[in-house]
């Protein structure tokens, strides 16, 4: 069995080392700039429009949907709010570098502009099941939205992005997620893996079954109280070596463009390993264009596919520029990046050694094993929502319940799985969402600067 594992998991990786990484490079930044140019930079301007929509200044009785704003906001940011920003953001550094943090933070800001465009779109072109739910994301506007332009292509286009969507969220969204988990609380408590499985797999099935107003219900929740906790436990440590702040930002930024030579434990990088894990990461944490978050807000109640899309933009800015920078930060002022410790352990290590300057020690394991749990936990039942309408496209209504336990059984294998075939498994099914994502919403780029104008032109009339 080892065997075979091995030998898949050397062709996993020889897909994304010679295909898949160049491929989103050739069409994730490029991508994400012509959508800021078209859309006049909206990613900046229309930030305080976003925060409000959320707040609910312009909420409707009579628009149709299955949750508010701000649910959707929440299930969306609890998918992507999860293991990349702990222990993605170590292994970028510890792969390519802190250059790879300024390539993070590259992909977040251009990620505002793609989620805005995929999330528009799929608020468009979403449709209504019989139960009265909504299912909408990629492949309902590539069916229907590219249908005229390239014909029955945008038929398979959509099924290979719903196939693909399903491997995401076994991977992504699933195995990696459990994974860190299991890894956590082996780390941290020793409690074996095959343990923290099982009781994952029983609190997750407990609340996936619900569909997606109670997974909405339990991430409104989880996900304020699970960014507070890390969020203040991180600027704990960033305050004890704020002296170290500057030099951290003139290293990511000159290693951006440079590389950095190995260090100690550091593996060491050139200038394409660095943009490579930079970007690779990037897109792992904020899921921008990889077509994921507009399943969830297709679900929001709103008159105006364009005011969904301003509320998606903010997801981005709230997991990569911030969440992500902060923990970026305190690996790099600690100099973790340049121990030999790989993984969560480099993020529990930067936390330990930040906490001993206020005579706290050893709870930076503690910290982090219990945000991993709130973070991988709500992110695993946000990508079964994910999961179960790509079902709905490709079978029918009937098959989720049989898809969603079989997703209970990956979040098992993920625990006891090994840490390295995971994550490579994850970086080839992103790939497989991401670019037939990317190449529809260049060909409907139209659409949303239509959207987007009748939107905005609606708001001179509101004020």
């Amino acid at each position: 069995m080892s065997e075979l594992l091995s030998w898949i998991d050397q062709g996993i990786q020889a897909y994304n080392d010679y295909i898949g990484g160049y491929l989103i490079l050739i069409l994730l930044i490029p991508t994400g700039i012509w959508f800021s140019f078209r859309l006049n930079f909206l990613n900046i301007t229309k930030i305080g429009h976003a925060i409000n929509v959320v707040r609910g200044k312009y909420d409707s009785k009579h628009a149709e949907g299955d949750v508010n704003h701000f649910k959707a906001l929440t299930t969306a940011l609890s998918a992507t709010v999860g293991t990349g920003n702990i222990v993605g953001v170590a292994l970028a550094i510890y792969l390519g570098g802190p250059g790879a943090v300024f390539w993070i933070w590259v992909t977040g800001f251009l990620g505002m502009t793609l989620k805005y465009a995929e999330c528009t779109l799929a608020q468009k072109y979403r449709k209504f099941n019989s139960d009265g739910t909504v299912s909408g994301g990629p492949m309902y506007y590539m069916e229907f939205g590219l249908k005229d332009k390239i014909g029955r292509w945008a038929k398979i286009l959509a099924l290979v992005f719903a196939s693909a969507t399903i491997l995401c969220s076994l991977g992504t969204g699933n195995m990696a997620q459990s994974n860190s988990m299991s890894d956590a609380m082996l780390t941290s408590y020793q409690i074996p893996t095959w343990i923290s499985g099982m009781i994952i797999t029983f609190l997750v099935l407990l609340v996936i079954v619900g569909g997606i107003k109670r997974i909405a219900d339990v991430t409104s929740k989880l996900v304020p109280l699970m960014a507070a906790v890390y969020i203040i436990a991180t600027m704990t440590v960033l305050i004890a070596f704020a002296d170290k702040l500057p030099a951290a930002l003139s290293h990511i930024v000159a290693d951006a463009f440079t590389g950095t030579a190995a260090t100690g434990g550091f593996v060491g990088s050139t200038f394409i390993m660095t943009l490579i894990w930079g970007v690779r990461r990037g897109l792992f944490s904020n899921e921008a264009g990889q077509g994921s978050a507009p399943i969830a807000h297709a679900a929001a109640k709103t008159a105006y596919p364009a005011r969904e899309g301003i509320v998606a933009l903010l997801e981005p800015m709230i997991d990569t520029i911030v969440i992500c920078t902060m923990t970026a930060m305190m690996i790099i002022v600690t100099d973790s990046w340049q121990s030999d410790i790989k993984g969560v352990g480099m993020t529990v290590d930067a936390m330990n050694k930040g906490l001993h300057h206020f005579g706290i020690d050893g709870m930076g394991g503690h910290i982090i094993a219990f945000s991993l749990l709130l973070f991988a936990f709500s992110t695993i039942i946000s990508w079964s929502y994910y999961g179960s309408r790509a079902t709905i496209y490709l079978i029918g209504e009937k098959a989720v319940k049989p898809y969603l336990y079989v997703y209970g059984l990956f979040v098992f294998f993920g625990s006891v799985w090994g840490l390295d075939i995971v994550w490579h498994f994850v970086d080839m099914v992103i790939t497989f969402m991401t670019i037939p994502n990317l190449i529809a919403m260049l060909l409907l780029s139209s659409v949303v600067v239509k959207e987007t104008k009748r939107y905005f032109d609606a708001m001179k009339e509101y004020k």
